[in-house]
C-alpha cells in the first residue's frame, strides 16, 4: 500500500481487526520513510458496478462518493456515524447482488431514499430536494404532503 503522505511504495501493516460487522478490515499502517500513519479498509467486493447517467454517460460506482453525499444530507443530524456506514455497506451489498453490472442512476438514488427515509426524515427531505431536482418552495411542499412528512418536520423545530 503506498503511503499518502510520502508516496513511499512498503507501508507495515501495525494492526487489523473487522470492522463494520464483519463486513470489513481495519488496518492500521505505518510508513517506513516518514513514519506517517493512516488506516485503510478492506471490503469485499462482488462485481465491478457501472452507473448509466441520466445524460447517458457511464460511471464507475465509486463507494466515497456515496458516503460524501450521504454526509451532506446528514450534516448536523443526530445520526451515529456507525449507522450511517452500516447504511452504505447495506446499499453497496443491494446494488452488487442485483445481477447486473450497470445500473441507472436512478436505481441508486432511489435505494438511497428509501434507507433515508427509515434513518432521518431531515436528511431524506435534504436529498431528495437534490435527487429530485426542486427549484420552488412549491416543490417541497408537493413532496412532503405527498410523504406525509409535513407533521414529521414540523416536530423538529
Amino acid at each position: 500500500m503506498r503511503c499518502p503522505f510520502c508516496g513511499h511504495d512498503e507501508t507495515q501493516v501495525k494492526d487489523s481487526r473487522p470492522s463494520e460487522d464483519g463486513a470489513a478490515i481495519r488496518r492500521r499502517r505505518l510508513c517506513p520513510a516518514c513514519e506517517g500513519r493512516f488506516t485503510t479498509f478492506e471490503r469485499v467486493q462482488l462485481r465491478e458496478l457501472t452507473i448509466l447517467k441520466r445524460s447517458g454517460r457511464r460511471a464507475p460506482f465509486d463507494r466515497d462518493k456515496l458516503a460524501r453525499s450521504l454526509s451532506v444530507a446528514l450534516r448536523k443530524r443526530p445520526v451515529e456515524p456507525e449507522r450511517v456506514e452500516r447504511m452504505i455497506s447495506t446499499i453497496v451489498r443491494q446494488l452488487e447482488s442485483m445481477g447486473e453490472t450497470e445500473l441507472p442512476s436512478s436505481t441508486i438514488g432511489e435505494l438511497i431514499m428509501k434507507h433515508l427515509k427509515q434513518l432521518d426524515d431531515v436528511a431524506y427531505v435534504r436529498y431528495a430536494s437534490v435527487y429530485r431536482d426542486f427549484r420552488e418552495t412549491r416543490d417541497f411542499a408537493e413532496f412532503l404532503s405527498q410523504e406525509g412528512l409535513s407533521e414529521a418536520l414540523a416536530d423538529e423545530r
